[in-house]
Order: structure tokens, then C-alpha cells, then sequence
């Protein structure tokens, strides 16, 4: 018999990747080039050279078996060294290789991350606007995610509703900054309130609350700014990153976690990963992909791009007369639909080859999301269209 759990899962396939297949049908019978689609965040510029170079150098005179035998199953110890070495330098941590688990991207290392620091029957929060795939992720895991309502404001903590959902039962706080779908960047200030929060709530309690931090979008933060290190604020986190935007390699799914040195029982949270893996069978990542990133761990591709289409639409938008709070990073912007129902606020713009995201699966009621990471000419196209359906359904 089948499994009743994933079969129903068929029927609530990803609103994303539906809309993301509806563009490229209808690519087919326009020319892609004539729909304007924001629907997914896959990186639209390039890997930088150095990685290429890093890695035809390895093929050409690395060792074979080395290069494509099993990634020790804790990850190979110069690159977990050199990930340590990198975090330290630019962050003033002191991460050793055995405070670091490579994964298969992000998702990979959230999929350990919740597993080491919570049961079945567990709680875990977030807070919206959020990445729609926490919810199967968390689920897998058999703990239940709670989602605290958005502030609207500016997209950081609505910290008055998540003192109101803390409880002895929440061993895990998930933060997404820079933030998919809203472009936020988490402030030192937030993230200070957060982990005085945390700290009060773990005396309280009597046991520890787990800060996942995913930062996928780490690199990509605007008007010269950086975002702040989740885990010099709290001792108990787990950062979780891929390479995947800011070297533009999500194809290659190759990640971390990164567990806090100052964390409770820091030195047994990799080595139980390890062991995580072998219930999910999401273990050893690919040696050469490891091994590569090794070698650019301080570099990026060209992400000016991505801050360049950003102020082009927050300009636009702004200008149309949408309510916009503007990105502090990532590749998408998370403007106010033009009516309440953001979901027939995106099929009318659908008859404009405009594919947008309404917002109700990331947890925000009458938002879109826009994932700008396409090419700035086709950006610059798009705002005459836009314009002219703000216009043509709303009046604008």
C-alpha cells in the first residue's frame, strides 16, 4: 500500500513551481522572452570563473579517487577547516572543521539542523512572511511549525505576538534573513531582542530553544551593507547556508550547518548529524562540489545585478502607486496586491504575461511576491506592462 501521507501531498504541489511551468508553457507559445516571469528565485547570472577554474583544475590534476570516492560522512576535514576559517575571519567566531556538517544545500542542512534539536510532538516557530517549504520540511521531521504574523511595517519580528506563541513546548526559533519573500534583512537591534527573548525563555522553561538560522541570501545585501551574524547573538545556533546564490550554483546542492562553539552540547551536534543522515539518507555530499567550494569560500558571482533590478521595480512600483517596503536584500521584492485576494490579484496579471506570486503561501494575506533574478532588460520591459495592467484593472 501506498504511502496516504505523500500521496496527498500530489494535490498541493509547490503554487511556485506550478506558476513557474505555467510561464514556461506559455514561453513556447509567445517566445519566453515575452512573459515576464518573476515566479522562481533560480540566480540569474553566472558561477564566477574562479569556481570553474577551481574545478577544471581538480578533474585535471586532482586525484580520481579522492574527487569522486564518498565525502567522509562528517564531510571532508580541509574543507570543513577552510568553511571554519572563513565564518571566524569574517564573522570574529571561532568555529572549528568539527563545528561544521556540509550538506546538500540549504535544505540539507535545515533537514539536520531541526532533526538534532527537536522530537516528534515538538514545536517549532517562525515568522512570516516564510519560505513555503518549511512546512513539509517541518512536518517530516514530526514536529509541528507555528507561524507568527507578519509585521507589515518593515518586515522584521512581530515581537509582541511571538512572546504571546513562546511555550515550554518550543524547542526551535527558524529565522530566514535575508528573507525570502520580503527582502528583509534582520537588524542587529532584532536580533538582539530575539536573543534576549530566547535566553529569558530558556531560564523559564529549564531547557534549551535552538535558533535555526537560514542564510541562503547571506551575500546578497544592498546599499553597501551586510547583514548581521545571527550567532554572535545567541549561543544556541545553528546556521544553515548553501552556495547555492551566492555562487550561483543551486544545481549543485552543496551546503552546511554551522553549530555555534558556544552552544550546549556543541561538539555532539555534527557527529549526531551524521547520524541523522543515515535515517533520511541525505548524506555525503558530492567530494569534487565540496572540494571546489573550498577554494572560493571568500568570493561571489557578480550579485550587483540583483540591486540593480531591485531599484528599478521599487522605483516603478512606488511610482504606480503600490506599497512597497524596500528590500534590504535577496533577489524579491514583496509588494501589496492592488485588492485583498492576492491570488486573483496575480490571474488577472497572468493575462498580462505578468507571472507574480500571491502571498497567502508565505503566510501574509494580499502581498506578491516578484523574484527579480532575471535579466535587467527584461526588467526594464516589463514596467510598461505593469504599468499598463495597474492602469487598465485598477485605475492606477
Amino acid at each position: 500500500m501506498i504511502n496516504e501521507d505523500y500521496k496527498a501531498m500530489l494535490g498541493g504541489k509547490s503554487v511556485i513551481r506550478e506558476l513557474s511551468e505555467y510561464a514556461t508553457s506559455r514561453g513556447a507559445e509567445i517566445g519566453y522572452e515575452n512573459v515576464f516571469d518573476y515566479s522562481l528565485g533560480n540566480p540569474s547570472v553566472p558561477a564566477p570563473k574562479s569556481f570553474t577554474n577551481a574545478m577544471v583544475d581538480l578533474y585535471e590534476h586532482g586525484d580520481p579517487v579522492a574527487i569522486h570516492g564518498y565525502s567522509p560522512s562528517l564531510g571532508i576535514p580541509s574543507v570543513k577547516d577552510a568553511i571554519a576559517d572563513s565564518l571566524n575571519r569574517r564573522f570574529g567566531m571561532n568555529y572549528t572543521g568539527n563545528h561544521i556538517f556540509p550538506t546538500t544545500g540549504a535544505a540539507g542542512a535545515l533537514a539536520h539542523a531541526m532533526r538534532a534539536v527537536t522530537k516528534p510532538g515538538d514545536e517549532i516557530i517562525t515568522f512570516a512572511p516564510y519560505f513555503p517549504e518549511y512546512q513539509p520540511y517541518v512536518k517530516g521531521t514530526g514536529a509541528k511549525l507555528t507561524i507568527v504574523p507578519a509585521d507589515t511595517e518593515n518586515f522584521q519580528i512581530n515581537f509582541e505576538a511571538f512572546e504571546a506563541a513562546l511555550n515550554p513546548n518550543v524547542q526551535a526559533v527558524l529565522i530566514n534573513t535575508p528573507n525570502n519573500p520580503s527582502g528583509a534583512v534582520y537588524s542587529a537591534e532584532t536580533l538582539q531582542k530575539l536573543a534576549t527573548i530566547l535566553t529569558a525563555k530558556q531560564t523559564e522553561y529549564g531547557h534549551d530553544i535552538f535558533l535555526i538560522s537560514d542564510e541562503p541570501y547571506r551575500e546578497i545585501v544592498f546599499d553597501g551593507g551586510t547583514q548581521p551574524y545571527p550567532a554572535k547573538f545567541y549561543a544556541n545556533t545553528l546556521t544553515c547556508y548553501s552556495w547555492s546564490k551566492s555562487l550561483s550554483l543551486p544545481g549543485e546542492r552543496i551546503g552546511y550547518v554551522a553549530v555555534n562553539p558556544a552552544a550546549t552540547d556543541a561538539d555532539l551536534l555534527v557527529p549526531m548529524m551524521g547520524q541523522i543522515s543515515r535515517g533520511t539518507g541525505h548524506n555525503c555530499p558530492p567530494s569534487s562540489i565540496q572540494l571546489g567550494v573550498a577554494k572560493v569560500l571568500d568570493e561571489t558571482s557578480d550579485l550587483g545585478v540583483y540591486e540593480t533590478n531591485m531599484n528599478l521595480l521599487y522605483d516603478a512600483l512606488t511610482g504606480i502607486g503600490f506599497d512597497v517596503v524596500r528590500p534590504g536584500g535577496t533577489f524579491y521584492i514583496f509588494p501589496k496586491a492592488l485588492e485583498d485576494d492576492a491570488t486573483a490579484f496575480c490571474l488577472k496579471a497572468k493575462e498580462y504575461d505578468l507571472i507574480l506570486v500571491p502571498s497567502e503561501s508565505f503566510g501574509v494575506p494580499g502581498y506578491f511576491r516578484m523574484a527579480y533574478c532575471i535579466d535587467t532588460e527584461k526588467v526594464k520591459r516589463s514596467i510598461p506592462v505593469l504599468e499598463k495592467f495597474a492602469h487598465e484593472v485598477y485605475g492606477l
